[in-house]
C-alpha cells in the first residue's frame, strides 16, 4: 500500500478525480493519508473531510520564511510516513520538499509540456492566441524547484475553432488533467514509473 497526501489550494477538483479513482476501486494499492493546504477556507478542504481523509491547514503566515514553512510541510509528510505527494494547484512554493521526496511529487501542468510550460498568464488564453490546434495536459515528477520534471504522460486535446479559454479550460480538465493524475497515481502504485 502506497501512502501519499496531496498538497492542494483551491477547489481541489484534480483531487477529485484522485478520490473518486479511489472510491470506484480503481486504486487498490493506494492511499490518501492527508490533505495539506496553506488556506482554512479553501474548497480542497471540504471535499477532503467529504471522503474523511484528514485535512490540515500549514498556514505560510505563521512563519517567518517560505523556507521554515516547507520545512514544516516536509516534516508533517515525514511524521505521517508519506511516501508519495500530489499536487493540486498548490499555491505555495514547494522549497524544501522537492529535495525529500525526489521522483515522488506527482503533478499535472495544463498543456502539452515543453509548449506552455513557463506561462505566466492564463494557459488557454495563450494558446488561443497563438493559434495552437492542439493542446492538452501533461503529468510529470516534480524538479527540484517544484516544476515540471521527468515527463510521465500527455493527453492531447484539440483546440476548436468556437473555443473560449473557459471552453478549452474546461475540456482540458475534464479529457486530461483529471484522467492523467489518476493513471500517474495508479502507474507509481504498480510500480511502473521507477522510484
Amino acid at each position: 500500500m502506497i501512502r501519499a497526501a496531496a498538497l492542494a489550494s483551491g477547489d481541489g477538483e484534480k483531487l477529485q478525480a484522485v478520490l473518486d479513482a479511489m472510491y470506484f476501486g480503481e486504486l487498490p494499492q493506494f492511499e490518501l493519508s492527508a490533505v495539506i493546504c496553506p488556506e482554512k477556507n479553501a474548497y480542497v478542504m471540504q471535499r477532503a473531510r467529504s471522503a474523511k481523509i484528514p485535512a490540515y491547514v500549514v498556514d505560510p503566515d505563521l512563519f517567518p520564511t517560505m523556507t521554515t514553512h516547507s520545512m514544516a510541510v516536509a516534516n508533517k509528510l515525514k511524521d505521517m510516513d508519506v511516501e508519495l505527494v500530489l499536487l493540486d494547484g498548490y499555491s505555495v512554493p514547494l522549497g524544501v520538499i522537492p529535495y525529500q521526496f525526489q521522483n515522488r511529487i506527482i503533478g499535472t501542468w495544463p498543456s502539452l509540456c515543453p509548449a506552455f510550460e513557463d506561462c505566466e498568464g492564463d494557459v488557454f488564453e495563450a494558446v488561443l492566441v497563438r493559434g495552437c490546434k492542439l493542446t492538452g495536459a501533461t503529468s510529470f515528477f516534480a524538479d527540484s524547484d517544484g516544476r515540471v520534471g521527468k515527463i510521465i504522460d500527455q493527453r492531447a486535446v484539440a483546440v476548436l475553432p468556437d473555443d473560449t479559454a473557459e471552453t478549452l479550460r474546461t475540456r482540458v480538465t475534464e479529457q486530461a488533467e483529471w484522467p492523467l493524475l489518476a493513471e500517474a497515481v495508479k502507474l507509481y502504485c504498480a510500480g511502473k514509473l521507477g522510484k
